[in-house]
């Protein structure tokens, strides 16, 4: 199970945006599942806050909770009214920032002057193990520079070309033998004409290289950029079916790839129905 923790959601058709760390704290006490959680540390969030919340959380559910560490969005950055620096500034902020989460971890007092300021901090309440840090990754420029530095890769689902191209700058620099976990955006319904329409209802906002979507600081702002795609463009980012085995059959793809955590988003709005026909008709397959 994934959290994704946003400010704002990417529309405004998406209505909710809740504080993660909440819905994760209670998500956790209510099931046996594990957890990650993809965060930005260190415009919207000091590191050593995030340090504190995965030392808790891991403490009270050990070894159930995996941390994705990304550079950011505006979209949810901006709240501060700090300046949003550019990708090289924001990348070296957040390897910056994982290394005084992990130097907290350690359960020693920490003061580090650099882009990340820390004074006199200590964490009382430690983790009874280190967190796994996952770096996430949308293009194979950023998967190659955090292979050396993250404990695995996150990464969403894409044309498998270009998937592979992520495997391959990720594993070739750094990164071979490490995990990797892959978000798969889906969309199902009990007709494929449902199915492709929430898809592009709630999902074409998100299509846009990285490069873009990134520097884009609200969400109606999202909401005009996808007023432009078809239907049929989402094709190539969303699985869009009615049938168990479109969705089998990319699953096994993407396993065979290396990737050994496979995180299903369906990105419409009839989730209930989603989980009853995939727990009976698509995992019961892979079990």
């Amino acid at each position: 199970m994934n959290s994704s923790d946003h400010f704002h959601p990417w529309s405004d058709k998406q209505g909710e945006s809740g504080f993660a760390w909440s819905w994760l704290g209670a998500a956790m006490q209510a099931s046996s599942l594990d957890f990650s959680v993809v965060n930005a540390p260190g415009q919207r969030y000091h590191p050593a806050i995030i340090a504190q919340a995965m030392a808790t959380l891991n403490e009270m559910f050990p070894d159930r909770l995996i941390i994705c560490a990304g550079s950011g969005q505006l979209l949810n950055e901006n709240i501060t009214g700090e300046q949003w620096p550019p990708k090289e500034i924001r990348n070296a902020r957040l390897k910056e920032s994982v290394e005084v989460m992990r130097e907290l971890w350690k359960g020693d007092y920490l003061t580090h002057k650099g882009i990340i300021k820390v004074e006199n901090a200590k964490l009382f309440t430690t983790p009874k193990k280190t967190p796994t840090v996952y770096g996430a990754a949308i293009t194979p420029k950023t998967a190659a520079w955090l292979a050396h530095w993250a404990d695995g890769l996150i990464t969403i689902s894409k044309p498998l070309d270009e998937l592979q191209r992520m495997v391959d700058a990720f594993r070739g620099n750094g990164g071979e033998g490490k995990p990797m976990a892959l978000k798969v955006q889906i969309s199902y319904s009990s007709s494929y004409e449902r199915a492709l329409e929430g898809a592009w209802e709630q999902w074409k906002n998100n299509i846009f290289p990285s490069r873009l979507l990134a520097d884009i600081d609200t969400a109606d702002k999202f909401d005009d950029l996808g007023e432009k795609v078809r239907k049929e463009d989402l094709k190539d980012y969303v699985i869009i079916s009615d049938k168990a085995e479109a969705f089998i059959e990319k699953i096994q793809q993407y396993h065979e790839m290396g990737f050994e955590r496979i995180i299903i988003h369906n990105v419409n709005k009839e989730q209930e129905e989603f989980i009853e026909f995939f727990s009976k008709n698509v995992l019961a397959r892979f079990k």
